[in-house]
């Protein structure tokens, strides 16, 4: 772990429970892990996210990233990825921070800046960045925060626009204005995303997606798969899955059971999506996150 970094890591670590955290700031979140063997499905929200030990692989579609504490990762949407951590190299786990984005107050910073015409193509929704010493000691005064509760309130609206600010000035930051920009594809997209999500549980109608986003079914499709790296269709598949998975991990619920929950009108095709995503059937899935947890708690 850099030197520059220890300040904030020593504040996670006081403020910090097991595996994650929501903090008394909005949308601040800390999350710890532990490295594993192969890749894994897992749910990236629309945020940006500092490691602060460790490092992490994540792949979007044929597309795979790797960052550390020398880089800092921006979602556009929430995104059904695989991911990997990885352990510092003295063998201390994973700990990083992640702040969910706000669109209205992304568009309130940028509208401060001066005018940008972004001229590059439109990538996926997802980009790694170089750190720099300005976005670390911001975001070193946001965590500092933490140590005084009482001051989050009246402090932690002004070091976050400070935050947004020095991101917006970033090499990615056409990406965050994209976002700030409801208009665009990419905040067609987002609605789209929104409307899938609310819906997961019904069947998918792109005829109602279209309506949802304000984009004809080519467009709708052509711009989807570019920034998400999937079709309407396997986003919402993914989706199910990953609120299965969280169903089953919450209670004691059967497989079947989620299945149905989640919009699965038959639970053998359940089950056999459940392994291919996840390498395990639902049980012995559900059993081996447990075992791993709890053997986390006790290390």
């Amino acid at each position: 772990m850099p030197d520059d970094l220890r300040p904030h890591l020593e504040i996670v670590l006081r403020n910090a429970s097991l595996r994650s955290t929501l903090t008394q700031i909005p949308r601040l979140e800390i999350n710890f892990g532990q490295a594993t063997a192969a890749t894994s499905p897992c749910l990236y929200r629309s945020m940006v996210c500092f490691i602060l030990q460790g490092s992490k692989d994540v792949a979007l579609s044929h597309e795979l990233l790797s960052y550390d504490p020398a880089q800092y990762l921006i979602s556009a949407l929430d995104l059904p990825l695989s991911g990997q951590i990885r352990d510092a190299d003295d063998g201390q786990p994973y700990v990083a921070v992640s702040l969910t984005l706000d669109p209205a107050l992304l568009a309130e910073v940028a509208s401060t800046m001066p005018p940008v015409h972004d001229t590059e193509a439109q990538g996926t929704g997802i980009a790694i960045n170089p750190m720099t010493t300005l976005l670390r000691d911001t975001l070193l005064r946001l965590l500092s925060l933490l140590d005084a509760p009482n001051d989050i309130p009246g402090l932690a609206p002004i070091v976050e626009r400070e935050l947004l600010y020095r991101l917006l000035q970033g090499s990615q930051g056409r990406l965050l204005r994209q976002i700030a920009q409801p208009d665009g594809a990419l905040g067609r997209i987002r609605r789209a995303v929104a409307w899938i999500r609310a819906h997961h549980a019904t069947r998918l109608r792109i005829e109602a997606l279209c309506d949802a986003s304000g984009m004809s079914r080519a467009s709708l499709h052509r711009h989807f798969v570019a920034l998400t790296g999937l079709s309407p269709i396997q986003y919402q598949k993914q989706l199910r899955l990953q609120e299965a998975r969280q169903l089953l991990l919450a209670g004691d619920h059967s497989a079947s059971d989620v299945a149905f929950v989640v919009g699965y009108e038959s639970a053998s095709q359940f089950s056999r999506e459940y392994l291919r995503q996840f390498g395990a059937p639902p049980a012995r899935d559900v059993r081996q996150i447990r075992q791993a947890i709890g053997s986390a708690a006790l290390a």
